[in-house]
């Protein structure tokens, strides 16, 4: 009798979500704060118009993967993308990846992820300057896809991750493990992504104690339309954790109370709910203006409400950029904006290698 191991994997994918959200219960249930935040910084100036995460958008640009690598497909072969990003104070971080088909059905890329944050003066507790340092953390990635069938890809990135920062110096390991579903015809595509799935393997000081990474649950879809050039993205992130506001109970309640009557309203509840339900979702449209050209706008309503100024919001939370597809390379632009005092600003490159061996 023969079983072919696609087979398996198709009549098998309640079962890996089961133990993956399992898996997921264990890495959550730890207590204390989160290590290694720069995990969910997107890199991608295309992720970063979109709002800032993508899950279930499909193609062949390498940058993809690093948000679910059941995104990584046969078609990234020889593709290489570099990323650049202007971040505040001072901080610069990047991604350079690259990726290789192997056989019809398997893809294998690297990736290394990295946050410099400048030079410091380091002082003593007595103010005496005790020379230079440097702060950066780094993660260097090696993902992998399976598809299952025509429609159903597998994906998994392992992670080695390294903090620096002067005498104080931190390690972890990590997995991400997600699956996407693809129809081409219809134009619709839809993941699910455990990230950063794994623990601290060194401290920053030697007796201290470990802290859980910034794991994350996410669901996205995409669809783009039949007879017109828009293609539009959602991302429910974060879904191992309902409640993704600084506000304590006790305040939320005292927040609830009506102030004439003393008693909680029915409307406020309300309002909770969909404003913690809103947390989670990130929005991206795409809009192809003819072949080489696209624009792309995104909307995140979680950094809206963390970073406006109530009085003046402005357009945090929202994004945007474009992306140019040339001869024989792709250059992306995308701004995130996260407050009235600045934005950030993502350059993406990329190329497929196997067209310098073709004449301009």
């Amino acid at each position: 009798m023969t079983y072919s191991i696609h087979t398996l994997l198709r009549n098998r994918i309640p079962q890996i979500c089961f133990l993956l959200f399992a898996f997921s219960a264990v890495i959550t249930g730890q207590p204390g704060g989160k290590a290694f935040q720069f995990l969910e910084i997107t890199n991608s100036a295309r992720v970063a118009a979109l709002g800032g995460d993508v899950v279930a958008i499909q193609g062949d640009d390498p940058d993809l993967a690093y948000h679910n690598p059941a995104l990584l497909n046969r078609n990234m072969h020889h593709h290489m993308a570099l990323n650049y990003v202007n971040y505040f104070a001072g901080a610069n971080f990047g991604y350079a990846s690259a990726a290789v088909r192997l056989g019809y059905k398997h893809t294998l890329a690297c990736g290394i992820h990295y946050l410099y944050y400048g030079t410091f003066q380091g002082a003593d507790e007595n103010g005496i300057k005790t020379g230079q340092f440097r702060a950066a953390d780094y993660s260097i990635n090696v993902m992998y896809s399976q598809a299952i069938d025509s429609f159903w890809t597998l994906g998994l990135t392992a992670k080695n991750i390294y903090s620096d920062y002067e005498l104080y110096n931190a390690t972890a390991l990590a997995l991400d493990a997600g699956i996407t579903y693809s129809d081409p015809g219809s134009k619709f595509s839809a993941g699910l992504v455990f990230r950063n799935m794994g623990m601290q393997v060194d401290g920053y000081t030697v007796n201290g104690s470990k802290e859980p990474l910034p794991f994350n649950i996410a669901v996205g879809l995409s669809k783009g339309l039949a007879h017109a050039p828009f293609t539009f993205n959602v991302v429910f992130n974060h879904l191992e954790k309902w409640d993704l506001t600084y506000k304590t109970d006790a305040h939320r309640d005292e927040d609830e109370l009506d102030l004439i009557t003393g008693e909680k309203s029915d409307d406020n509840k309300f309002d909770v709910f969909v404003d913690q339900f809103m947390r989670h979702v990130a929005l991206g449209t795409t809009v192809s203006l003819g072949k080489n050209l696209e624009f792309r706008a995104g909307y995140n309503y979680r950094r809206r409400q963390e970073l406006k100024i109530d009085t003046k919001p402005g357009m945090v939370g929202f994004s945007w950029g474009i992306g140019v597809n040339l001869t024989k390379f792709r250059i992306s632009y995308g701004r995130g904006i996260y407050h009235l005092a600045g934005a950030t600003n993502h350059f993406s490159f990329s190329m497929n290698l196997d067209e310098f061996s073709k004449k301009f």
